[in-house]
């Protein structure tokens, strides 16, 4: 996405890898490469122009050859990494916003969010994104009102999205723009909604005609946000139009949609230096659940080469079960990893978003690959496919491709690839599923985690146990279980630290030796 400001910010910090001070001539020569990146990725001239006085007025002068130290390991700091640094504060000043993302009237009073912008922006659509994103997160009750009546089907289209999110719609058939939104806001408290967001017409062009409409329902219905919608992909264009609606409705924020695609991120960086106003949304895919709040740490780290750990882990939090996921570690460190689980993870990768932009997120990863590289999506599908056309047992258990490779073309036939397809596949879930008996076996590293040293000791003593010919023996069988019960209950296993332990899972025969034994000790008491 930012792969041309990444590239310019990357060459200036190699430039200064290696020189003891900041001086005004190798500043220059590292600021050229940004500059040119700025401009390539249609960041507005007069943007461009004062971000570099800034860096250069800061950075100019400055020595720097600082080793910080912590428990386990020195860090070296050098004007590089400094340079970076006054670099990545900058970006963020630009881009940063201050407060709540959405200003929220007091109850009872509904809060109103209006959506303006030109057409093709992605209006209508991040309407119903905005409306979910609110529902979820914060647990509002959102009414659409559909006041685009000069794009036909638009009104069509925001009551099937609101039918897929199970969020109402309020519409008049060849109703005027100003009359749905007045009565829309009466529709919203009689069903107690309160957030009211009014999708309104856009234009190909900023026009008269359009502009008076607006200005009309916003002093009509006084909404608390005006949202301009705004397609990142247009560059330098963007500011323009967004100078011409704040200077008529005052804008809240900006929505910047497409940022998934082929924008370069001028957008991004320009509007807010132009015209106040901050990005407070971002669209990143086209499903109803890619619209993000605005981070600007994070896209000025993106832009710098240095991925976003924070959006990552959020990505992450948004489609991974907790619980569920602690369960499956467990198990697949075991070695119990199934083809079934392979498909899963594969699935929760795409729930995900774009690979390209989960990638792009972490850290120093485009300074590891080729410029313009691009992930092929379709490869996971193939995948998919594949595993997908294996029958439940052949998924429980791959090794049955092995006693009979006519398996193999079957899977391939139903799967439209190759045999040879199928086998590569085959032999990745193979070694990935190597690799997760080999981490449950052998803790190694990984022993400071919260309960591996005894998953570690479970699965080595499972394995003695099965060499040994002891796989019944009850007395084995309890003290893997104790083991693996330790290990759940060390700061609740695998969760994260301070969450409540699972319930442990209790041998019956243990517990009916224990009310014996108290039993025994309750009459020794008597007598």
């Amino acid at each position: 996405m930012f792969e041309t400001l990444t590239k310019g910010f990357r060459n200036a910090r190699n430039r200064l890898s290696g020189v003891t001070e900041l001086t005004e001539e190798n500043i220059d020569q590292a600021l050229r490469d940004v500059r040119l990146s700025l401009l390539e990725a249609d960041v507005e001239f007069g943007v461009t122009k004062a971000f570099l006085a800034r860096v250069k007025e800061k950075a100019v002068g400055q020595v720097v050859d600082t080793t910080i130290k912590s428990k386990k390991r020195k860090a070296k700091i050098g004007p590089a990494e400094r340079f970076v640094k006054i670099c990545q504060d900058e970006l963020e000043s630009m881009m940063a916003f201050e407060g709540d993302p959405v200003d929220f009237a007091k109850r009872p009073k509904p809060t109103g969010i209006m959506m303006v912008g030109l057409q093709g922006s992605g209006k209508t659509t991040t309407s119903a994104k905005l409306a979910r994103l609110l529902e979820t997160s914060n647990a509002r009750k959102p009414l659409l009102v559909a006041a685009d009546v000069a794009r036909p089907g638009a009104i069509e289209q925001l009551q099937v999205l609101g039918e897929q999110i199970n969020v109402p719609v309020f519409s008049i058939p060849g109703g005027q723009p100003l009359e749905i939104c007045k009565r829309g806001l009466a529709h919203a408290k009689k069903l107690k909604c309160d957030t009211v967001i009014y999708d309104t017409a856009g234009r190909l062009a900023i026009d008269e005609r359009l502009m008076k409409e607006l200005a009309e329902i916003r002093t009509s219905v006084d909404p608390q946000n005006v949202f301009l919608v705004v397609d990142a992909m247009i560059g330098q264009d963007s500011v323009k139009t967004a100078k011409s609606f704040h200077d008529l409705l005052g804008l809240s924020g900006v929505i910047l949609t497409k940022l998934d695609g082929d924008a370069r991120g001028g957008a991004a960086i320009s509007i807010k230096n132009a015209t106040g106003t901050a990005v407070k949304f971002a669209g990143t895919g086209e499903t109803l659940d890619r619209l993000e709040e605005f981070r600007a740490e994070g896209m000025a780290s993106r832009i710098l080469g240095m991925g976003d750990v924070v959006g990552l882990m959020k990505d992450f939090e948004d489609v991974v079960d907790e619980e569920k996921a602690e369960k499956d570690a467990k198990r697949m460190l075991r070695g119990q990893f199934t083809l079934d689980d392979f498909l899963e993870q594969l699935q929760m990768l795409q729930n995900m978003g774009p690979l390209q932009d989960l990638l792009d997120k972490v850290p120093f990863f485009a300074d590891s690959v080729p410029d313009g590289f691009q992930v092929d999506e379709r490869e996971i599908g193939q995948i998919k496919a594949i595993v997908s056309s294996m029958t439940r047992q052949e998924r429980a258990k791959a090794e049955l491709f092995q006693k009979q490779p006519t398996r193999l073309a079957r899977v391939a036939k139903g799967s439209g690839t190759a045999e040879k397809q199928v086998a590569e596949i085959l032999q990745r879930f193979a070694f990935m599923k190597q690799m997760m008996g080999s981490i449950g076996s052998q803790a190694g590293m990984l022993s400071k985690i919260p309960g591996m040293k005894q998953m570690a000791a479970a699965n080595r003593l499972r394995d003695a146990v099965k060499t040994g010919g002891l796989e019944g023996n009850p007395m084995m069988a309890n003290l893997t279980d104790s083991l693996l019960e330790a290990a759940v209950a060390e700061h609740g296993g695998f969760g994260p630290a301070g969450a409540q332990p699972p319930r442990k899972v209790i041998n019956k025969s243990k517990q009916k030796a224990k009310r014996k034994m108290q039993k025994k000790s309750r009459r020794k008491s008597r007598r």
